[in-house]
């Protein structure tokens, strides 16, 4: 059984998608109108702006499950339910979602920063790119959501997004790293074969006619691929998020609540992804968490593992890979340091000797 089936709450679903497109239209038409590059500090505003909303939107959810749970008498009936505890869950299921979410989108900034230098994008078109990157994004997750809530009906499915989410995990622990090429992507290849390309930018044009023929210019092949790697990275995170709800309206806000914040989290991040070399092993042991908690975890503790727990964990596990990425980097670049001091030591004692 969900809190909030679809029939009932299809008026939400239609609410929250005309909010989310009103956000975007100001964001694009007022905030970002003129096309610049976005400074460290706009992004930090515009990270601390899409947090709050987010955490707003689930406080006020928190009370509207509470008012709501308490009056509802199809809930009522069942025995041992309680508003204020079933309340309290639904809450930290959207934090806790949220939390993931946005961890797993940082695999997302890593990619950003690897098209946007093969394409040559000025920094000052890339929020244009970010921005219709994200629109379709959120298309594609309101999609791949509608079927997972439809398909994790039935137990068997259930276990097979367990065991690819811990296949994945796995894979990307102990798997060496292959370097991302889009130029090889097949879609890419693919779209170039059909649609002339030109080799240099036409401003923040997507497309541009020249001698009478419609070309497609680099920003729009940065734009395609961003949205191919938004869609392989949606089939990991989507069903990360329904290990730890079966509430669709939960997924579906937690999801884009995360999606919004994205850009701005890129512009804040991009010029420190380097430093957290280690962070996809604490990404591949969320993946490897969540799979488990799919497969195992919920039937070993009655059918739900605890959220709290769930929320403790992965933020424990984020944290330390964080944590210890700085301290690699730290203890590399003092390394670094000592051996060209000691160099230096070398080269002047020689002289030294050499003029004795």
């Amino acid at each position: 059984m969900t809190y909030f089936p679809f029939s009932d709450y299809w008026w939400f679903y239609l609410g929250f998608a005309g909010f989310v497109m009103a956000l975007l239209a100001l964001d694009l038409g007022v905030f970002h109108r003129k096309a610049h590059a976005v400074s460290i500090r706009e992004a930090s505003i515009w990270s601390v702006v899409w947090i709050g909303l987010a955490l707003a939107f689930n406080f006020g959810f928190y009370q509207y499950a509470a008012w709501k749970f308490a009056r509802d008498p199809r809930l009522l009936q069942i025995p041992g339910f309680d508003p204020e505890s079933a309340s309290r869950q639904v809450g930290l299921e959207f934090l806790t979602g949220y939390v993931v979410e946005k961890i797993l989108s940082l695999d997302n900034i890593f990619v950003f920063v690897v098209v946007f230098t093969f394409f040559a994008i000025p920094a000052i078109y890339q929020h244009r790119v970010l921005f219709y990157g994200i629109v379709g994004a959120l298309v594609f997750r309101a999609i791949f959501i509608a079927l997972g809530s439809a398909l994790l009906q039935y137990h068997w499915v259930i276990l097979v997004f367990g065991g690819l989410l811990i296949l994945t995990g796995l894979k990307m622990m102990f798997a060496p790293e292959r370097k991302i090429e889009p130029d090889r992507n097949p879609l890419i290849r693919l779209f170039r074969r059909f649609v002339p390309v030109t080799p240099e930018l036409h401003g923040q044009r997507f497309f541009v006619r020249l001698k009478g023929v419609l070309y497609a210019t680099p920003l729009f092949v940065a734009l395609l691929f961003v949205e191919i790697s938004d869609i392989i990275f949606a089939v990991d995170s989507v069903p990360a998020i329904f290990a730890l709800t079966r509430e669709p309206m939960i997924v579906f806000t937690s999801n884009i609540f995360a999606m919004l914040g994205l850009r701005s989290l890129y512009f804040l991040l991009a010029g420190a992804v380097e430093r957290f070399a280690l962070l996809k092993y604490g990404l591949a042991l969320v993946l490897v968490f969540v799979g488990l908690k799919m497969v195992w975890l919920n039937d070993a503790f009655g059918g739900k593992f605890p959220i709290g727990w769930s929320l403790g964990i992965i933020g424990v596990v984020i944290a330390a890979s964080i944590l210890f990425s700085l301290l690699s980097k730290r203890s590399k670049t003092e390394n670094t340091l000592w051996k060209e001091n000691k160099e230096h030591e070398v080269v002047v004692e020689d002289r030294n000797t050499g003029w004795n």
